[in-house]
This record gives structure tokens, C-alpha cells and sequence, in this order.
């Protein structure tokens, strides 16, 4: 196999009509026999590389991180996922509910409600330890690890409503209960930590909606919002999405000409691909495809990244052999989308915190093994 198409399927997953090729076959990514591929950092630091795509939105953030391997990148998206602690509602006492919603469906709405606040609060609050079969009495709800709120709505007849309205927000008060009406109850350091109005633990979004009432129906509860992880319950996860793609790979090994040309484009999402001329300099060099086909219309490759790569070209008998598609091995984009706690890019920072933490401890525990007795 020549040296060229050697690194060419190290490089590059291939992508046929129905199958891959060229994945990972050692038991050690991108290790190969006879070749010393040895841990090197500096060799590391000069193929590493992150790329920012886009940052405009706090809670939405696409970025690249090229020279990777895909054990490491996907340790980040399950950290992103489960290990990153967030402040959700836990406990829900139901002192009055006599809308139509039973009390434990309300408390379960009332958990996934993403919530914000300052975030140095957020970070500074402890763990609340649940009380086990083991420790029945676990920790007592306290300033520096339970934020508390409360809900207190009743529905009552709005007497300024015009005669035959039937819109229920307007024939009544309260009709709806949104998140807007929870209401955050500091106490002890919280004031300082989440202080109004500002910092105050509040809902991301307050038009959601958890329950309606008619009149005469009363909603009164007191909740306790703790520090978990996505680990123990989705409500704790800090992200909506946290997902990676393999940067696509498009390359035109035979020349697509004319109408051929226009077609290929249309198989692949707006942009990916477009149409230009045959030059008089391609058309003039030898083997290139273009001999005689000066100022006719070919495709060319414009940008790969926005490729979802449907593999839809394949399906064409007029393009068979002249293209392959493929994918970057170690060149992984990212796509971080927050719940509103903490934003985007700060969530991937927090990720690599947690990763080192993990290689911390796992270097310390290897150390007590091999340590003699």
C-alpha cells in the first residue's frame, strides 16, 4: 500500500452507500505495529487544536477540537451530560393542591423546571446528603445547601371581564400557573450569595406552564432546590444537547461536468457544494478530466462543514467513482446547548475540570497500588 493511501485511511473514516470503512481495528487508536507512537506532550500541544465557531448565544455554543482522540471526546460529552453539578428542585411539600393535577405529577413538573441564579452562589452551595438505609439521618436543610421557594396561586373570578368572554386568562385570575410565580425565600448567607434581583434563584424561562385553575382551586407548596448531577436524575443536567459530529470530508476524484454538475449540488445541503467554470488552464492540463472542456460547468467542493452527510450523491449511477465521502477521524465539532444555568462555552470549561479531577484521582489510586507493602 503506498505511503499517500496509507495515511489517507489513518486520516479519513470512509463512507460507501451502505457501509463504513477504515474504523478503528487495534486495540489502541492510532497505534500501529512496528511504528513508536509513544505519549509525547509537545508532539500533542503542536496537533492540538480548538476552533471557535460560534459564540453569539450564551447557552448555544459550536466549536472544533482537532487532534483528538474520540475516547477523550466523548468523555467530555458524558461529563457535560451527567458530571457537572447543577441546583434543580428536589423536595416538594404539598401543603394545598386542589387543582385537577395530582400532587406528584406537579412535583415532577416542578423538578424539571431549569432554574438560574448567581452562579458563584451556585457554586458555592455543599451537597445535600439524603438520608439511606445506612445514614437514616443524612444533613439537615440549612442556608449553604438548600435554596428554598414557595408557590402560593388561587384562581379567583376577574369581575372586569367583558360579558360573553370565553378566553379563561381573562375571565379569571390566576387561570394559569406559570413558573413566573415561584417565588425565592432566602435565608442566612443566600441573601448574599443570590441577592435580589439580579442573582436571585429564579426560573431560565418563566412562561412555563405547570398547572391551570378555575375558580375556587388553590396551589400551596414550599420546595427545597438542592445540588445534583444528571448522574442521578435528568433534571440536573446542565445541557438540552451535548453532542459531537466528525468534520464530513467531500473529494471529487473525476471531474462532474454540465447538468451533472448542478444535480451533484442539490444532493448535498445549501453551500456544501457549488458550480463553477472549467478554467483554460485546467482544461490545457494534461490528465486532468478538463481537457476540452474549457468555460463548461463543474462542481467543487465550497464547505464541507455544513454537510450532513445523507450520502444521497450515491444513490446516482452518474456519480459512481467520482467522488468518495468520508470523515475526519480526530477532528470533532461540538454543539453545547444550555439549559440557562451556566452558559454554553463555561459548561466545557467546567467538563475539562471535572476530566482532571478524574486523572487526578486515578493517578493517586494507581500510586497506593504500586507502592510496596
Amino acid at each position: 500500500m503506498a505511503a499517500e493511501e496509507r495515511a489517507y485511511r489513518r486520516k479519513i473514516v470512509g463512507l460507501n452507500a451502505e457501509t463504513v470503512t477504515n474504523i478503528t481495528s487495534t486495540d489502541f487508536p492510532g497505534h500501529f505495529l512496528g511504528e513508536d507512537h509513544a505519549w509525547d506532550l509537545d508532539r500533542f500541544r503542536d496537533n492540538f487544536q480548538v476552533v471557535i465557531h460560534d459564540l453569539s448565544d450564551p447557552l448555544d455554543s459550536c466549536f472544533s477540537l482537532i487532534g483528538l482522540d474520540a475516547s477523550v471526546a466523548n468523555a467530555f460529552r458524558r461529563i457535560l451530560i451527567a458530571e457537572i453539578p447543577t441546583l434543580a428542585i428536589e423536595f416538594v411539600y404539598v401543603w394545598n393542591n386542589t387543582s385537577i393535577i395530582h400532587d406528584e405529577v406537579l412535583a415532577h413538573r416542578l423538578g424539571l423546571v431549569p432554574l438560574k441564579g448567581n452562579k458563584k452562589g451556585i457554586t458555592w452551595l455543599r451537597w445535600f446528603k439524603k438520608s439511606t438505609d445506612e445514614d437514616t439521618e443524612g444533613s439537615a436543610p440549612s442556608d449553604y445547601n438548600t435554596v428554598v421557594m414557595k408557590l402560593n396561586v388561587e384562581c379567583t373570578v376577574n369581575p372586569d371581564a367583558k360579558r360573553g368572554e370565553t378566553d379563561p386568562t381573562k375571565l379569571y385570575h390566576h387561570a394559569h400557573v406559570y413558573a413566573s410565580d415561584l417565588e425565592y425565600h432566602p435565608s442566612g448567607r443566600q441573601l448574599e450569595l443570590f441577592p435580589l434581583p439580579e442573582g436571585a434563584i429564579a426560573p431560565v424561562n418563566p412562561n412555563i406552564l405547570l398547572a391551570k385553575l378555575r375558580p375556587g382551586q388553590k396551589v400551596v407548596l414550599e420546595m427545597h432546590c438542592i445540588k445534583g448531577i444528571g448522574m442521578d436524575h435528568a433534571k440536573f443536567s446542565p445541557v438540552a444537547t451535548a453532542s459531537y459530529r466528525l468534520l464530513p470530508t467531500i473529494d471529487i476524484i473525476r471531474p462532474i461536468l454540465g447538468k451533472d454538475a448542478e444535480k451533484f449540488a442539490r444532493c448535498f445541503p445549501r453551500g456544501v457544494i457549488g458550480v463553477g467554470s472549467v478554467s483554460a488552464e485546467e482544461a490545457g492540463r494534461h490528465g486532468s478530466g478538463y481537457e476540452g472542456h474549457e468555460g463548461e460547468k463543474k462542481a467543487v467542493v465550497r464547505d464541507t462543514f455544513k454537510d450532513t452527510v445523507s450520502r444521497e450523491c450515491l444513490r446516482h449511477a452518474e456519480f459512481q467513482g467520482k467522488v468518495k465521502l468520508g470523515r475526519v477521524r480526530d477532528h470533532f465539532i461540538f454543539s453545547i446547548e444550555s439549559t440557562g444555568q451556566f452558559d454554553s462555552h463555561e459548561l466545557f470549561v467546567e467538563s475539562i475540570k471535572v476530566l482532571k479531577v478524574k486523572c487526578q484521582r486515578l493517578k493517586r489510586d494507581l500510586e497506593l497500588i504500586t507502592q510496596p507493602v
